[in-house]
């Protein structure tokens, strides 16, 4: 794919073909600069990569939009973010071409945006690419007329024409043709697309439309991601794979609803074995921990290097997930491993998380040429080398190296395939994955099972010490609160789950800091990004982005984990607040659910709402479960009537392919279950709290929510909800009520009662 595919994990086809790699490369900076742009006082770390290029570059602005208008010139936006492997090529190739920005300057208005901190902006370019070409991906490259319609669009060009591919410098020069002779007719057409484009991405409901039956959306959504589910290597395409956790939640959730049956344990397994194959494959950095973005394979094998916060965080949930419901410790031990990683290079000391790492990077620090996954793979002779060791008690002769390279599948040519590498890039070298049950590479050298564990962390972690030799890939220091609020999820809910007070810690210590850097105390409002200045301080815009629905959606989701990892009400109080905030500014009071922008942007063209779980979940999806949750924790009834609107805005869509929406999907069910309240009652300093809360938080329950009645009848919980006064401690004991609909049980002071009361 020549261009960094969208976000679902499904075949995409581009302008520019079709062909998936894992390879290309960036040279280095001239040390001098010979030309800065605008761009150069903007904070945006992808921003900066472009603020000395030759192209007289602006930011999203009225600036740019008024010279448009002035010299009545067209628009080039072009679209992307840091880490993006196919916008650094284009950028090496046309955007540092000088005879390729001088076109640019004399005949368009360029303007760069970063998507990821306009989403807006890019969700309603990337609507008219995917309407008009049948796929999308970044670098997004549309041409605008100047009052901003889109006309043309496209991903990825190379910078001259070749047999199959029309060049960018054609491009160029062709539509500033157009707009010289058939000005007109472009500005006509640019309208017709306008209004298509509107109609087309209009969500509302219709009629008298109610939510759709959850048990029919459950089992179409099943049958759906069984019939692509790839049953021998999991997952649910060929290639690219990616992992889309949205995905394995649905398989829980239905298997929590239906553990008897044999749909329900074949959710289970389809679940499993796809953490279990990627956890073993490439796509898993196994030396420095963490997953990267995506594999270009079927086998999980050779990945697109880059490594986003976003995954990390919906995956250590999800491997702690499995943990809750397999007790198979090494699901735990990959959650463990991802948070390693996020700890260690993707935290600021000020306690917020950043965006991304970079595939590319330079292969040593003389090399002038950025390469594709250089910090990440090995020659066979390199893994020689640094484990020489013989290893006592194998047979006779066998080196650490011979272990480590027969379980991680090193090969002496390199392990990847020249289809996966077709600039060379790769040749020669090893992606590693774990190809051997342990038992297999214990028996293939003779040794004792127990041993092998202990030498692999071995070669391991003289892997790790020499790569960090090695010249790291570029940092994306900026800081979203919509993906921190994913990350504080991933710490709370492992932390829950494995019973780590660490990761709980490191939750808080995160929220704290969007409370700091990303809320505008004063306004009630989140903003949507914040930055790494000099000096390691962090940095806000001179106009700082306000939040998007997917910023508020997120966070309000991350505070309510939180608060049941932690039981700090402070947290619940917040979540409510914003809650009422996204109500204000996002809600659709005609055809009902939330739209992804605020009112009031004149050079927004569109207000959308997203139909799609794709590597994140759509933020409609989150707010329905969200929605609930407020209400069980407010008493307000209202938020359960949102609910119910969302999902009958979207009912067409979950009836047909839930496979779109699973996440929405999976919430049909926690509506029409109705979520329980599972309140104990205790000293929160106490050993039979305690233990009460553990029981609760090992079980995988997913229409619950937890609460704790700590007897202050002045606190947060208790002004919310006046039942909790009338719930007592049973003989002194911690006791447990499972509520719904303001009804309690019987008190339950076992925790082995609990548990079975929660595993129905």
């Amino acid at each position: 794919m020549l261009a960094a595919p969208l976000r679902r994990a499904r075949r995409c086809t581009f302008l520019t073909g079709s062909v998936t790699m894992a390879t290309g490369g960036t040279t280095s900076p001239p040390s001098i600069p010979r030309h800065t742009n605008r761009l150069i006082n903007e904070k945006s770390p992808y921003l900066l990569q472009h603020a000395h290029n030759p192209v007289d570059w602006y930011p999203w602005g009225q600036e740019a939009f008024d010279k448009a208008k002035k010299e009545n010139k067209l628009i080039f936006l072009s679209v992307g973010y840091s880490t993006c492997h196919w916008c650094h090529v284009m950028e090496e190739e046309s955007f540092k071409n000088k005879e390729i920005g001088e076109i640019m300057n004399k005949n368009f208005v360029c303007i760069k945006v970063d998507r990821e901190e306009r989403p807006d902006v890019d969700k309603v370019y990337m609507t008219f690419v995917q309407a008009t070409s049948g796929g999308g991906g970044w670098p997004m490259s549309v041409w605008l007329t100047p009052d901003l319609k889109p006309f043309v669009g496209g991903t990825y060009f190379p910078p001259e024409d070749g047999v199959h591919r029309v060049g960018f410098r054609t491009v160029l020069l062709r539509i500033a043709e157009q707009w010289k002779k058939n000005k007109e007719a472009l500005l006509e057409n640019s309208q017709k697309i306008l209004e298509a484009l509107l109609y087309r991405s209009e969500i509302h409901v219709q009629g008298q439309e109610s939510p759709p039956p959850s048990k029919e959306v459950m089992a179409t959504c099943f049958k759906q991601l069984s019939n692509s589910y790839d049953e021998d290597y999991g997952g649910f395409s060929e290639s690219p794979k990616f992992p889309t956790p949205v995905n394995l939640n649905f398989l829980f959730t239905y298997w929590a609803l239906h553990r008897t049956t044999p749909e329900g344990a074949r959710a289970l397994q389809m679940a499993l074995h796809t953490l279990k194959m990627m956890a073993h494959g490439g796509i898993h950095d196994h030396i420095g921990q963490g997953f990267h973005r995506y594999s270009t394979d079927q086998h999980w094998h050779v990945p697109h290097f880059e490594k986003m916060l976003y995954d990390q965080g919906q995956l250590a949930a999800t491997y702690s997930r499995a943990f809750q419901i397999s007790g198979d410790e090494f699901f735990a031990s990959v959650a463990q491993d991802i948070l390693l990683y996020v700890s260690r290079d993707l935290s600021d000391q000020a306690g917020g998380f950043y965006s991304a790492e970079d595939a590319d990077s330079y292969p040593t620090t003389a090399s002038e040429k950025k390469r594709e996954g250089a910090f990440c793979v090995w020659a066979a002779e390199e893994i020689r080398a640094l484990l020489p060791d013989p290893v006592e008690g194998a047979t006779e002769g066998t080196t650490l190296g011979d272990v480590f390279m027969h379980h991680y599948g090193v090969k002496e040519t390199g392990n990847v395939s020249p289809m996966k590498d077709p600039h060379q890039e790769l040749k020669g070298k090893n992606v590693l994955i774990v190809r051997c049950s342990p038992e297999l590479t214990a028996s293939r050298f003779g040794l004792e099972p127990g041993r092998l564990g202990a030498l692999l962390r071995e070669g391991r972690r003289r892997l790790s010490t020499a790569r960090a030799q090695r010249p790291r890939p570029h940092l994306d220091t900026k800081m979203l609160a919509a993906w921190n609020g994913l990350m504080i999820s991933g710490f709370a809910q492992a932390g829950a789950a494995l019973a780590e007070q660490e990761y709980v810690s490191r939750a808080t210590q995160a929220a704290a800091f969007l409370r700091r850097h990303l809320f505008d105390p004063a306004s009630g409002r989140l903003l949507r990004s914040c930055y790494r200045g000099k000096d390691n301080t962090v940095e806000q815009s001179a106009v700082p982005i306000q939040g998007f629905l997917e910023d508020y959606v997120f966070v309000i989701q991350a505070l309510f984990d939180l608060y049941e990892a932690s039981l700090e009400q402070g947290w619940l109080e917040w979540a409510l607040q914003l809650q009422h905030m996204q109500d204000k500014l996002f809600w659709d009071p005609k055809g009902f659910a939330y739209f992804s922008s605020e009112a009031g942007d004149p050079s927004l063209l569109l207000r959308l709402k997203d139909d799609q779980d794709g590597a994140e979940p759509t933020p409609n999806s989150v707010t329905v479960t969200n929605l609930l949750r407020a209400a069980c924790y407010s008493g307000h009834t209202e938020w359960v009537e949102k609910a119910g609107q969302i999902l009958a805005a979207f009912s067409e869509r979950l009836r047909k392919i839930p496979i779109a929406l699973p996440e929405m999907a999976r919430a049909t069910a926690v509506f029409h279950h109705t979520l329980k309240q599972v309140v104990i009652c205790g000293d929160p300093q106490g050993e039979d709290t305690k233990e009460m809360l553990r029981c609760v938080h090992s079980v995988f329950s997913p229409n619950k929510v937890l609460m704790l009645a700590d007897g202050d009848s002045t606190g947060f919980l208790y002004r919310q909800l006046p039942f909790l006064a009338s719930l007592e401690r049973k003989d002194g004991k911690a006791t447990a009520y499972l509520c719904s609909n303001f009804a309690c049980s019987l008190p339950i002071t076992s925790p082995q009662e609990l548990r079975g009361m929660l595993c129905p």
